[in-house]
C-alpha cells in the first residue's frame, strides 16, 4: 500500500511530518480548484477572525475565499422569484462561496451577521468593483454625490480579550435591575429563525396592537440564559414582561461593542459648510445593481 511519502516523494524517504503532509495536501486542493474553476479568486478575512466559531467550524479559520462574480451569478440577481422571496443575496453569497481558504466547505447558515457583512462588500467589490457612488445628504440640507471605496472599510475593533475561542457567549449585567445576562452573537441561521417567527405572529401582532415585535423577538433569540436560567420561557417571560427600558437600551449599546463587523460608517465633508458629517454606508439599488 503506497504510503504519503510515496505519494509525495522528496529527496529523502524520511517521514512526511504532519505539516509537509497537510501543505501538500493544501497545494493539491488549488491546483485541483483552479484546473476545474477556471475562475479567479480572493480571501476575505472575516471581523470575527474566527475566534467565535467552534474549533471544528471551517470558518475558525476565520478567512473564507470567494470568487469573483460572473455573468452566471448575475442571473441570480435578476432572477425575480429570488427577489420576492427576498432571498436573492442570500442565493448570490451562496454561489461565490468557494470554502474557507484551506481546501474545507463552510456551512453558509452559521456566518455571524457581522461576518456576513463582510462578505457582502467583498461580494460587490468582487463584481462589479471598489467604487461605489451614492447620493448623500449633508448637514445642510443639499444632497452631494460622493464615491465610496469599499475596500477601505475596515472592521469595527472588539475586545478579544472578551473572548474565549470557540465559545460565542457573553454576559452582561444590567445597571438598573442588576440582572445578569448571557447571550450570543446572532448568526444567518439565527435571523432566519426571527424572520420566521415574525412572520408566523404577524396577525396576532396585528389583533393585538402592540407592534411588530422586531425588538423583543430579536431580543429572545439573541439571550441565552436569565441569571443562569437557560429555560426558554424564563428568557421569553423576562423579555416581554420585565425587561426595562434602560436596561434594554444599554443591554444592545453593548451587544453592538463586542460584535465583530464591518464598520459601515463612513465619513464625509458638507459641501455648503465644509464641516465633517458621519452616516452609515447607504445601501441602495445601485449596490448591486449599478447599472439600474
Amino acid at each position: 500500500m503506497p504510503t504519503v511519502t510515496d505519494q509525495y516523494p522528496g529527496k529523502t524517504k524520511a517521514k512526511m511530518t504532519d505539516e509537509r503532509a497537510k501543505a501538500a495536501a493544501v497545494k493539491q486542493y488549488e491546483e485541483t480548484k483552479a484546473r476545474e474553476h477556471k475562475f479567479p479568486t480572493e480571501i476575505i478575512d472575516l471581523p470575527s477572525k474566527g475566534l467565535l466559531y467552534d474549533k471544528d467550524n471551517p470558518l475558525s479559520q476565520g478567512q473564507i475565499e470567494m470568487k469573483y462574480m460572473t455573468a452566471r451569478e448575475e442571473d441570480i440577481l435578476t432572477t425575480q422569484s429570488y427577489i420576492k422571496q427576498g432571498v436573492v443575496l442570500d442565493k448570490l453569497f451562496r454561489a461565490l462561496i468557494i470554502g474557507n481558504g484551506k481546501g474545507e466547505k463552510i456551512n453558509y447558515n452559521d456566518l455571524l451577521v457581522g461576518d456576513k457583512n463582510a462578505v457582502m462588500i467583498a461580494a460587490r467589490v468582487l463584481g462589479y468593483g471598489k467604487d461605489y457612488e451614492v447620493t448623500v445628504t449633508g448637514p445642510s440640507g443639499e444632497q452631494q454625490k460622493e464615491t465610496i471605496d469599499l475596500t477601505q472599510l475596515d472592521h469595527k475593533e472588539f475586545d478579544e480579550s472578551l473572548i474565549t475561542p470557540g465559545v460565542n457567549e457573553f454576559t452582561f449585567q444590567l445597571p438598573a435591575s442588576k440582572r445578569t445576562i448571557s447571550f450570543k452573537v446572532l448568526s444567518h441561521k439565527n435571523i432566519n429563525q426571527i424572520d420566521e417567527e415574525l412572520k408566523a405572529k404577524k396577525r396576532a401582532f396585528k389583533r393585538t396592537g402592540m407592534g411588530d415585535a422586531q425588538l423583543t423577538t430579536r431580543l429572545i433569540h439573541t439571550i441565552t440564559a436569565i441569571d443562569g436560567d437557560i429555560a426558554q420561557g424564563t428568557i421569553r417571560t423576562f423579555v416581554n414582561d420585565e425587561f426595562l427600558a434602560i436596561d434594554s437600551k444599554a443591554f444592545r449599546d453593548y451587544i453592538s461593542s463586542v460584535t465583530p463587523d464591518v464598520d459601515l460608517n463612513i465619513e464625509f465633508i458638507d459641501n455648503n459648510t465644509d464641516e465633517p458629517f458621519d452616516i452609515d454606508l447607504p445601501i441602495n439599488i445601485n449596490f448591486f445593481w449599478p447599472r439600474a
